[in-house]
């Protein structure tokens, strides 16, 4: 794919997960949609190639769509996760 293909399919990646994983932050933005979803793809390709022991071409079809939001949902899921041990509630116990 070229480098206009990645960007469309990694912003497209990146959305579904973010609807998908949902949270009370969803707005990351367009750039960080892009970034999840291609950081994704490259993730559930290196899963893929692990569990299978064959190598995922990624091009423009369902099985490696599939792969691409599966590895955005786990690299988002894993960002706000750790993002989000750091972070305390400040309401008082009564009020949550």
């Amino acid at each position: 794919m070229g480098f206009f293909s990645w960007i469309v399919f990694g912003a497209i990646a990146g959305w579904l997960a973010n609807v998908v994983v949902g949270g009370s932050d969803r707005r990351g933005g367009c750039l960080f949609s892009i970034l999840i979803g291609v950081l994704g793809a490259a993730l559930g390709g290196f899963v893929y190639r692990l569990a299978t022991g064959t190598e995922r071409s990624f091009e423009f079809d369902f099985p490696s769509f599939g792969v691409a939001i599966l590895g955005s949902i786990v690299l988002l899921a894993l960002l706000r996760l750790v993002r989000g041990s750091g972070r305390r509630d400040s309401r008082p116990p009564y009020q949550r």
